[in-house]
């Protein structure tokens, strides 16, 4: 099973988490990013995503189709949030599961760095006293 998808409200954790089990896989190995309250000593008011859907869903796509032939996962899930994310909601959620930890770790840690290395999402960091700011996801 593989579950590719841009959210325009929240993410549905433990939902999404249920269709990764599998009886066949021992490790579920899952990132889960969330809104932080202070960036750099900054107060953060929410944060607000933007993305090329068409392009960043095609990247997550070939993200996973690359994860697949690295680790063999049997289930992969890449959602990430844009819009208005406040502070303690999760912004992304990619989860792996595997036979086995290392691979489904292996995984899901190549997932989220190429996800933000690669993927056409940006975000905006409004704080609690200063003007906001764009920054790459």
């Amino acid at each position: 099973m593989r579950k590719i998808e841009l959210l325009d409200g929240p993410i549905a954790v433990e939902s999404l988490l249920q269709e990764c089990y599998d009886e066949h896989c021992g490790a579920v190995s899952v990132f889960l990013g969330t809104a932080r309250r202070w960036t750099k000593g900054v107060e953060t008011a929410y944060l607000e995503y933007d993305a090329y859907r068409e392009m960043a869903i095609a990247k997550m796509q070939e993200l996973a189709e690359e994860a697949s032939k690295r680790w063999s996962p049997h289930h992969i899930v890449i959602v990430h949030r844009l819009g208005r994310v406040d502070i303690g909601q999760a912004s992304v959620l990619i989860a792996v599961a595997c036979p086995h930890r290392a691979e489904a770790i292996g995984a899901c840690h190549w997932l989220i760095e190429e996800l933000k290395k690669q993927v056409p999402i940006w975000k905006k960091e409004w704080y609690a006293v200063q003007a906001p700011k764009w920054i790459h996801s």
